[in-house]
């Protein structure tokens, strides 16, 4: 019977190996169509936006047994101009969404929606942003996004070495392109549990390429001197040395985001943790993907570029028959020798015969 900590021993000790580093343009090329897609939806669709960016108007209706035609008929008769968002929310909740309005015309939407559906004003939980506020709220979130790129490329350039930091920063990059690019597929609004999303993913995503680094540095801090394997090979040792890990905490963390992803959001209809779980599941699953397959790749690249490692290739590669060549010369060179007669061991001293 397959099992996963048997594959894991011999993936550690390299009796099995997956050539990870050796197919980087498969991955590069995977990777390629998904960030095609990526740019194609943000493109075509866009991100949608939420209130809290781009400013509008919230009117939450906690009642049960109404429908999202009855919500957006009664706000249309008002008149608002733009657009008008209507979503369920769960089984007795209706949110509608408007772009910015005035105070009257704030008022005319409670008004209509306290004739359509029979309840009191206040038990509509209204929300205002004002459009100033949003690209407030827009330009903190970038500023927290950059912030956090620069000190984690510091804080690996100090820890590792530079290319280290360039090839994480490289595939968290990738990993917010894609799960971007996916969320604007989707038609997900954009919120503020969207961008903690965001963040938490980069945290993620970063946690599991420094594990792999860790060992990858380790594989390799005497690969020059010794020369036996070039740096990619000792840098897929490393990665074979640790995919097992990562699956299990991908798979282990996954497991709970998706459950609030579909339970919590699908069945209880909660939409603050439908925005936050579906950037986590996403975010999880391409960070673990690049992690393995986009970051250590792209790490050996650069490193095998360098005129130290350029030298040690050359030498794997010219003793790669070494072994073999030597064995042939020393036996031929070996003069052959005639059996005769066994002999004692030389030079020992002559015994008096025992009386």
């Amino acid at each position: 019977m397959f099992k996963l900590s048997g594959l894991g021993g011999r993936l550690y000790s390299g009796e099995t190996s997956f050539n990870i580093v050796g197919n980087r343009r498969r991955w590069y090329s995977i990777s390629a169509v998904f960030i095609l897609i990526s740019i194609g939806a943000l493109f075509i669709q866009g991100l949608h936006l939420g209130i809290e960016f781009k400013g509008g108007s919230s009117y939450t209706v906690n009642k049960a047994g109404i429908s999202v035609e009855q919500a957006r008929a009664s706000v249309s008769d008002v008149g608002i101009p733009g657009e008008i968002i209507v979503q369920k929310i769960g089984n007795d909740k209706i949110r509608i969404e408007t772009g910015a309005l005035t105070s009257e015309q704030s008022t005319a939407v409670e008004t209509a929606l306290t004739q359509t559906f029979g309840v009191a004003i206040e038990s509509i939980d209204t929300q205002i942003i004002g459009p100033s506020w949003g690209k407030e709220i827009t330009k903190k979130a970038l500023y927290g996004l950059f912030a956090f790129l620069i000190v984690i490329m510091i804080f690996l350039a100090m820890t590792f070495e530079p290319k280290m930091a360039i090839a994480a920063i490289v595939a968290v990059v990738h990993d917010v392109f894609i799960t971007v690019g996916i969320y604007a597929l989707v038609g997900f609004d954009v919120t503020p549990s969207t961008v903690i999303g965001f963040l938490t993913i980069l945290g993620y995503s970063l946690y599991d390429t420094v594990v792999v680094f860790d060992k990858v540095r380790e594989n390799t801090k005497s690969v020059a001197a010794v020369g036996k394997v070039t740096y990619s090979q000792a840098a897929n040792l490393a990665v074979n040395q640790t995919i097992v890990r990562s699956a299990n905490t991908s798979l282990i963390a996954l497991l709970p985001v998706g459950s609030i992803l579909f339970v919590g959001a699908g069945l209880l209809g909660a939409g603050t943790l439908k925005d936050l779980s579906l950037a986590l599941f996403i975010g999880l699953a391409i960070g673990t993907y690049s992690s393995i397959f986009i970051a250590p790749p792209f790490l050996a690249s650069l490193r095998e570029k360098e005129p130290a490692m350029q030298a040690l290739a050359k030498r794997v590669a010219a003793r790669g028959n070494a072994p073999l060549v030597d064995a042939e010369i020393k036996s031929s060179a070996r003069p052959s020798i005639a059996p005769s007669t066994p002999r004692g061991p030389r030079n020992q001293p002559k015994r008096k015969g025992r009386k």
